[in-house]
């Protein structure tokens, strides 16, 4: 069965099986559009089929992963192997701009259904594990990756709705997670930290077709301003004896009363990757992407500044402890003729618990735990990165010091929003700071003139 591809009422092209696997062709009329953006940066624009090597990884990016995935092959009597065959049931709102499948037809029209109620909102989220993202509900056909429970939704007039027949998601709620307890709280604070760090107080682009959007963001002081981090806004909430994160998405925009639609693909799309190669070290036998991969993207479709936002991110992370910023958790912006840095999302404090390994998702100069990153492995990952070495180092430091600076303030905030505080933020608040002092001081203290070679463990 081939599948359609659409941006709004613009067919973009159609996904046909093969049997080699599925290809992709770009439909002319959407060649024809002087707006046309490709559906990647590894899809240009034009008459040739993508071939299957290129789409599957893509469309895999797409869908929840683990017993998520296997738990929707299940509820649509669909193999989690048969990408086509989910995606025809559940692409009509997935990540990004894009609607995969047939479009609403007869009575089907785009729409929302109300949550009543907190107490029927606690309901859903109870029912998440076992049915993700409303599998099977009439008229619900909404994907993101993951392996986390997290559901699509719109908010409207401050009530949170369940998006229908295609209709755009413009939130990700997230709820708690029992065995991770205070996660919604711990996830707040590093979002509301990073935004803190430095956003503009707006940030302008030209998406999509024919559209111009604004996304807002939190104010900061422009004393302290670090100027290249942009962070998806949010805030948390409570539904019954449940908490959750609720996560404003940056692949969406209002325009007058109308909810649109801004491509974008995470990082494993852009590289051509998996999703279960989304670590750079992993057990899959595919090597995982590495920060020069993510440096040498950015430098090929992106600006320069960028690069700088990538970099300030890599930092970041490093200084909060968040192990967990996987290829997949790094998105970029497409329009036509543009590509750019999308806000960070999924910025979480992994060592506020005991129980979460600490070794980051890629290695800095070939060391992967936070506190035994010196100064070395930064000048390393520069160089391996092709980046100033001592610009490097001397933005760790800055970094260092404004988290340092703000995480005290960045924790009132979270604390004032409507899930209220959880002994989490005092842990994170301890961690971090401990991260930040260790990293700075490893940072600056160490004299690579004075060093032996590099050992084997370092690389």
């Amino acid at each position: 069965m081939s599948l359609p591809v659409w941006y709004e009422a613009l067919r973009v092209g159609t996904i046909e099986p093969c049997p080699d696997g599925p290809i992709f062709r770009y439909d002319a009329s959407w060649l024809r559009l002087n707006d046309a953006f490709p559906v990647s940066v590894r899809m240009p624009l034009g008459p040739d089929s993508i071939p299957p090597a290129l789409l599957r990884p893509w469309l895999q990016n797409l869908l929840p992963e683990d017993g998520l995935l296997t738990t929707m092959g299940r509820i649509l009597g669909s193999a989690p192997e048969d990408v086509i065959g989910l995606l025809q049931h559940i692409g009509r709102d997935t990540a990004g701009a894009l609607a995969i499948g047939a479009q609403p037809a007869g009575d089907e029209v785009p729409g929302y259904r109300d949550v009543p109620d907190r107490v029927a909102l606690e309901q859903i989220i109870e029912e998440l594990p076992a049915k993700p993202f409303l599998t099977g509900d009439e008229g619900v056909s909404m994907s993101l990756a993951g392996a986390q429970d997290k559901l699509p939704v719109a908010v409207r007039d401050g009530r949170i709705t369940i998006p229908i027949h295609g209709a755009p998601s413009t939130h990700i709620l997230k709820p708690d997670n029992h065995r991770l307890p205070g996660s919604v709280q711990n996830e707040a604070l590093c979002m509301v930290l990073a935004q803190r760090l430095g956003l503009s107080p707006t940030l302008t682009k030209v998406i999509g077709p024919f559209n111009t959007y604004a996304l807002n963001t939190m104010p900061f002081h422009p004393a302290r301003r670090v100027e290249h981090l942009s962070v998806a806004p949010v805030t948390t909430g409570i539904a019954g004896a449940r908490t959750y994160l609720l996560v404003t998405r940056y692949d969406r925009f209002q325009e007058g009363e109308t909810w649109r639609r801004i491509h974008q693909e995470d990082f494993c799309q852009a590289l051509g990757k998996p999703p279960s190669a989304k670590y750079q070290h992993n057990q899959t036998g595919a090597p995982g992407p590495s920060l020069p991969d993510f440096f040498d993207l950015t430098r090929t479709f992106m600006t320069g500044a960028d690069t700088l936002r990538l970099l300030d991110a890599a930092i970041f992370n490093i200084l909060i402890g968040n192990v967990d910023s996987h290829a997949k958790n790094y998105s970029l912006i497409i329009s036509a003729g543009s590509v750019s840095f999308a806000p960070l999302y999924d910025l979480m404090c992994g060592a506020a618990w005991r129980s979460i390994p600490l070794n980051h998702a890629q290695s800095i100069g070939g060391q992967r735990r936070g506190r035994h990153i010196q100064r070395r492995h930064w000048m390393r990952m520069a160089e391996e990165c092709r980046l100033n070495a001592t610009s490097v180092v001397h933005r760790v430091m800055r970094l260092a010091d404004v988290v340092l600076h703000d995480v005290d303030a960045a924790i009132d905030v979270v604390r004032a929003m409507p899930a209220g505080d959880h002994p989490i933020l005092s842990i994170a608040r301890d961690e971090i700071r401990k991260l930040c002092v260790t990293v700075r001081r490893n940072a600056e203290r160490d004299d690579v003139s004075k060093l032996p070679p590099p050992k084997p463990q370092d690389r």
